[in-house]
């Protein structure tokens, strides 16, 4: 089993951050990149409890999916305003992962993002070769884009209320 933990700082306050996570209209902005995609197949209940998830991310080539992987998720545990835990079933290295993120207001306009995710292969094989760790990094590496996409987002969700 693979454990990832990381915090990012967001230049926005708690509850920006908050709607830039569980913003569920259909004007919501999508990455121009095809491998990265987040369909929401069921938005549960009115704080989000239940929402199930198809995600695309890049992969790395070389697990014959096109560098393109998959998960279906099932968030949880939805507290408003402070956290959340999604449950994962992904391919292409069939898998299961369990995630946690927990939002800290930390005064001044920002909020502390803390990410946790428990990964693990179905395959004891994969396991074995190395393979599930070495992908779970690949995957888990890019904490510098994961800031900028949420400070982006946060960004469009400012100016999604100034039209309004």
């Amino acid at each position: 089993m693979q454990v990832h933990d990381f915090s990012v700082d967001v230049n926005a306050p708690l509850e920006d951050v908050w709607e830039m996570f569980w913003y569920r209209a259909d004007d919501r902005p999508q990455p121009r990149d095809v491998k990265t995609r987040i369909d929401i197949l069921h938005p549960g209940d009115e704080v989000g409890e239940g929402l199930v998830r198809h995600c695309h991310f890049p992969v790395p080539r070389v697990l014959g999916s096109g560098g393109v992987g998959q998960s279906w998720e099932w968030l949880t545990e939805v507290k408003q305003f402070e956290s959340w835990r999604y449950d994962a079933v992904g391919k292409p290295l069939w898998s299961r992962a369990t995630g946690h993120t927990r939002l800290e207001d930390l005064g001044d306009g920002r909020t502390r993002v803390h990410f946790r995710e428990t990964y693990e292969t179905f395959n004891p094989w994969m396991r074995r070769l190395g393979l599930e760790r070495w992908v779970h990094r690949r995957i888990s590496r890019d904490n510098d884009t994961i800031l900028a996409a949420l400070e982006g987002g946060v960004r469009w969700h400012q100016k999604r209320r100034e039209r309004q």
